[in-house]
């Protein structure tokens, strides 16, 4: 099956993360398959060395001295469909697979429950961790099983959706269980070329449908992309905006007495439990005085211009920049309105 291929002295990891911040770690360790990537992970976990294990590099921002660390590049790729019917396909995807290259794949063969999570950046074994959503939809929706190294017991299996007990950007990844995901399983829709009901106001308004239509799939992931588009969040090279890891915070959930607090004009959505009530991070840190576009001054970090609930390098920004400005909107939003902001993206050697 092949070995891992191990590079001594490497690049800095801002080469490898949306954000571009971070220094250079003691080595990388590329893993093209599971059987490599789970013996690597192994041999790490025995040693106690300290490491960390990267994709997509969306969702993380290193310290600037990495130069202790071990990095295991998850880089196993390729979709396959194990089961079908005339109502669904499920497919296993590997970890290391692009996620916003399996939504435009679901799309052009007409599988439906992932299309409104376009344009999301990172790998596909990432989406489980903080149950990844956008739009009304989350990847919970669709996980049927995932294939897990457990680290506190050395057990490989595949372990039941209910196994990482998913709930709003949340999951047991998140909360104490250990482990590696070698690949996931989906279960979507064939609903001849339509989307699952439409979960989100702001794509049914943009194309003038009424809330939880139905729409050509390709049509949502058009509308998807040019949202995303239009706040930074889609990745490009010309974009300066996009030189981040997308949301830097969680929106806060509060219980619906405690929404009744905030002015009426500020953005929520209703959850699942009706006593609960999701608010706008970026509403909340704008409304605190925290306008788009700010930086502190000399920082080269500094609010998107196009939407404040990212952080961006507007180039050669150090980690400490960023996490910096990162506090101080913690800071404001918490003595303007008594909410603590929870990062978003996993904070690595701080």
């Amino acid at each position: 099956m092949g070995s891992a291929l191990t590079v001594s002295n490497p690049a800095p990891l801002s080469t490898l993360t949306t954000m571009q911040v971070g220094g250079a770690p003691e080595r990388i360790i590329t893993c093209t398959n599971t059987e490599i990537l789970y013996s690597t992970i192994a041999e790490l976990w025995d040693s106690e060395e300290t490491h960390q294990v990267l994709a997509g590099g969306s969702n993380t921002v290193f310290a600037d001295d990495m130069s202790d660390w071990t990095i295991v590049l998850v880089a196993n790729r390729g979709i396959e469909i194990v089961a079908e019917d005339s109502e669904s396909v499920t497919v296993q995807v590997q970890a290391g697979h692009s996620w916003d290259e399996f939504v435009a794949w679901a799309v052009e063969n007409d599988y439906a429950g992932i299309e409104a999570m376009s344009g999301i950046p990172g790998s596909v074994g990432a989406t489980p961790v903080q149950n990844v959503g956008g739009y009304g939809q989350e990847v919970s929706q669709v996980i049927t099983q995932v294939e897990f190294l457990d680290q506190e017991t050395g057990e490989l299996a595949i372990k039941p959706a209910s196994f990482f007990e998913f709930s709003y950007r949340d999951s047991a990844l998140k909360h104490g269980l250990l482990g590696i995901i070698g690949w996931v399983e989906f279960r979507l829709l064939k609903l001849d070329g339509l989307s699952v009901p439409m979960a989100s106001g702001q794509i049914t308004e943009h194309v003038g449908a009424a809330y939880g239509s139905q729409l050509p799939l390709s049509q949502v992931r058009g509308t998807v992309l040019e949202l995303r588009s239009s706040k930074g969040m889609v990745v490009k090279a010309d974009d300066p905006d996009s030189v981040s890891c997308g949301s830097f915070f969680t929106n806060p959930v509060v219980s619906y007495s405690k929404s009744l607090e905030f002015p009426e004009e500020m953005q929520r959505w209703s959850m699942p439990d009706e006593d609960q009530v999701k608010l706008s991070a970026g509403w909340l840190i704008e409304n605190a005085g925290i306008p788009k576009g700010y930086g502190l001054p000399g920082s080269k970090a500094a609010i998107s211009n196009k939407h404040a609930l990212a952080i961006t390098n507007r180039g050669g920004a150090s980690s400490q920049e960023v996490l910096e400005l990162a506090r101080l909107i913690q800071e404001r939003v918490a003595a303007r309105w008594g909410i603590n902001l929870i990062p978003e993206p996993n904070l690595i050697g701080f």
